[in-house]
């Protein structure tokens, strides 16, 4: 098996962890977590909340589910624990849902509720960029991921 080598969002690697239980499968990354080269990690699911959950978007300094319930103490446990595992397994980079609260590196929600998009980043995309873990997307692939 080979050396791990991503981080990558669960729900990209057809795991059912999105918010509404659902998931995406994109089969280049769905490969690389069979041959050991990615990691799949859902920050939401691994910070405590359920599947299917309630959707969240970030408000100002805070993570806020529609249902006006605070989930900020979970989207950072998360992320802290997506931290804590690529340094576990040496990962310097990670391939994140964009758009998500958690993963998106470019954009995301804008905090009202009504699907409009900002950009901005989630909570365990800033904390592995600040950490020095090169992020991408789904939309935007390591070259060697592309070349397959």
């Amino acid at each position: 098996m080979a050396q791990p080598k991503y981080l990558v969002s669960a729900c990209l690697c057809g795991l059912n962890t999105r918010y509404d239980g659902g998931a995406f499968d994109y089969p280049a990354l769905r490969r690389l977590v069979e041959d050991g080269v990615a990691v799949p990690f859902c920050p939401e699911c691994e910070g405590g909340l359920p599947t299917p959950r309630v959707p969240c978007e970030i408000c100002g300094e805070r993570v806020v589910a529609a249902n006006g319930t605070d989930c900020t103490s979970e989207y950072c446990l998360g992320a802290e624990k997506a931290l804590d595992l690529c340094r576990k397994f040496g990962l310097s980079a990670a391939i994140l849902k964009e758009g998500s609260p958690s993963c998106g590196s470019h954009r995301i929600r804008d905090g009202s509720h009504t699907g409009r998009k900002i950009p901005g980043m989630g909570v365990t995309a800033a904390l592995l960029a600040e950490n020095g873990i090169t992020l991408y997307t789904e939309e935007l692939l390591p070259a060697e991921i592309n070349d397959k």
